[in-house]
């Protein structure tokens, strides 16, 4: 099998006020980065160097391109997309930088869908002030659905030690029961265990799924989802060959470490997924949007606005991101060439161990 050309790795800033430029400028310093894959940020030059001088980093530039097409495969590059005129204010939430998080985004995925990036790694946005009337999303897993024509993704918190799907994402905790119904879990499982095979090289994976209600609504005591939804849809995946198993109470999974048992988690709901699962992985986990044609990673954090400017920040989780983008589409490829040569892929599912090589 021939060893896959380098790839180019496209990064959209962020909000530009909150840390997203350090954890990026951080993790492209360390110049091995350019030997993997040819980095493209979306963004502003002028913006870059505000954070830089903040950051008061020097000896690091980057080559200013117009497309990707230019990008310098030896060096991190960057594409200015919004006015040169931009204010940074940084720890503040701003209508421009909204604006010009949404306008790099949008530059981004257009030259992802066009084949001019391989792969997007998206710095944290402000979910508050980036709406508008493009972008009328509750975050990026709900915009790149749109823009890619995918009527279910799943949101994948990824790290060495853990990943969690999580059924419902972000809508508000009043609407999760309704939104669990036998359809939309058996959905989810059916992308995870898919994203689990060709993403991750598991070849059989193990799924735990939790229970909506507490203790699992003890047979009915303190609620029915469990019996009524969550058991029949877990049927329903084993007669389709996932291999799934639960329903399991949330706390007592997390707390005995029995989640160490299982290749993935999935959740009902978006804290009882991702509060365990930051608990675990903060600085090193990753947001991995499963279920879209085109790979999108994002560090486990948000925007950070109280350590903006502050030299604080950890770039361990956009490093990380960056290195889980490049290994899934190195399996994705490995994927496809397998299949498309049957008397392989016996073999090699045989050989594998069962878990995902790489860097995280």
């Amino acid at each position: 099998m021939e060893e896959n050309p380098k790839i180019k790795l496209g990064i959209s800033q962020g909000d530009i006020n909150g840390i997203g430029y350090e954890v990026i400028l951080k993790a492209l310093m360390d110049i091995r980065i350019n030997e993997l894959f040819t980095p493209i940020i979306y963004g502003s030059s002028k913006v870059l160097a505000y954070h830089r001088k903040a950051l008061d980093i020097e000896n690091f530039s980057l080559n200013s391109i117009r497309v990707a097409a230019e990008a310098n495969p030896k060096r991190s590059n960057i594409i200015n997309c919004v006015d040169e005129n931009i204010r940074v204010e940084l720890g503040k939430s701003t209508e421009i930088a909204g604006a010009a998080s949404l306008k790099a985004l949008e530059m981004a995925v257009d030259d992802l869908k066009n084949g001019e990036i391989d792969v997007l790694v998206t710095a944290p946005i402000n979910k508050d002030n980036i709406q508008s009337k493009d972008f009328h999303f509750p975050g990026h897993t709900e915009y790149l659905e749109h823009k890619f024509g995918v009527k279910g993704s799943l949101m994948l918190m990824v790290s060495d030690r853990l990943k969690v799907g999580v059924v419902t994402g972000h809508i508000p905790l009043k609407d999760v029961g309704t939104s669990i119904t036998m359809d939309s879990v058996l959905n989810k499982l059916r992308i995870l265990n898919k994203s689990l095979i060709e993403d991750f090289n598991i070849g059989k994976p193990k799924i735990a799924i939790l229970g909506l209600n507490p203790h699992c609504g003890d047979n009915g005591l303190i609620g029915n989802e469990e019996i009524d939804i969550l058991i029949p849809a877990l049927n329903k995946a084993r007669n389709e060959g996932i291999i799934a198993l639960g329903p399991f109470a949330a706390d007592g999974l997390f707390g005995s470490k029995d989640y160490l048992k299982f290749d993935a988690i999935l959740a009902m709901y978006h804290d009882q997924g991702l509060a365990p699962f930051k608990a675990i992985s903060f600085e090193s986990g990753v947001n991995f949007t499963a279920g879209l044609p085109f790979i999108r990673t994002s560090p486990a954090h948000g925007t950070a606005y109280d350590l903006a400017g502050k030299n604080e920040a950890s770039e361990d989780s956009f490093r990380q991101a960056m290195y889980l983008a490049l290994d899934i589409y190195r399996n994705r490829q490995q994927f496809k060439e397998l299949n498309s040569n049957p008397l392989q892929v016996s073999q090699e599912q045989s050989n594998s161990s069962g878990k995902s090589g790489g860097h995280i």
